[in-house]
């Protein structure tokens, strides 16, 4: 079923070669193993992983330039979207944050095994890590799939983005309802809204939209919050 990835991704003028089809069938078979442990995803069939996980994981690739971009993927989770773009382009500065330990050490033993250099392990939680100087406004891109509704996400990732940057929010449906309740939090954060990205996924597996945010202004200290407080009490 990897195979058919290239044929998805083709039509976008994306195409992976033998090695980066050989990486996506690691992380695969890497998947499925440790899912039975540790229990990463409810998605499992070969077909569902193939555009659901990685194909989807890759589309921010058919709208922006990521080529030696430092990101940042916040609650990277099993690895989506960071890992697969890593794979398509293997010169980013990728940083994998995530709250829970077992899958951070998941997300080890994944780039030890696909040989990726340039990938930095965090747990941790976004609260916190992003008053760290080391990270703090650091990042061309922050990128986050399913994390949290817009308004809550922006808090969580646009202070880790340089001005001059951008935040990708990778979500399903209801993206404009999602950013019109989050516009002026955004604005707080130091952010505009650049654009709504939407797409169908292959075989009628549902659709897709990337809010794109451009960071135009430094974010105030005080943001984000402390843990859970972003999530208890949205930005208005």
């Amino acid at each position: 079923m990897i195979n058919r990835l290239n044929d998805y991704l083709r039509d976008h003028n994306i195409s992976l070669d033998s090695e980066q089809i050989e990486k996506f069938v690691e992380y695969n078979r890497l998947l499925i193993e440790y899912n039975s442990k540790i229990n990463l995803t409810t998605i499992t069939m070969p077909l569902e992983v193939t555009i659901k996980h990685f194909f989807d994981s890759l589309t921010p690739a058919f709208y922006l330039d990521l080529e030696g971009k430092s990101i940042i993927d916040i609650g990277a989770g099993a690895g989506f979207p960071g890992i697969p773009l890593k794979i398509l382009f293997p010169e980013i500065q990728l940083t994998l944050l995530d709250s829970l330990q077992k899958r951070i050490k998941f997300l080890g033993v994944v780039a030890d095994s696909l040989e990726l250099d340039g990938v930095k392990l965090i747990h941790g939680r976004a609260e916190e890590l992003a008053h760290d100087a080391a990270h703090r406004e650091q990042y061309d891109l922050a990128i986050a799939r399913a994390v949290a509704r817009l308004n809550v996400l922006a808090e969580l990732t646009l202070p880790f983005v340089k001005v001059g940057g951008s935040l990708l929010a990778m979500k399903a449906s209801k993206a404009e309802e999602e950013l019109s309740e989050a516009t002026n939090a955004i604005r707080k954060l130091g952010g505009q809204a650049r654009d709504i990205y939407t797409l169908e996924l292959p075989e009628d597996s549902g659709e897709r939209n990337l809010i794109l945010i451009d960071k135009l202004a430094w974010t105030p200290k005080t943001y984000p919050r402390r843990p859970g407080e972003p999530a208890r009490r949205p930005l208005t």
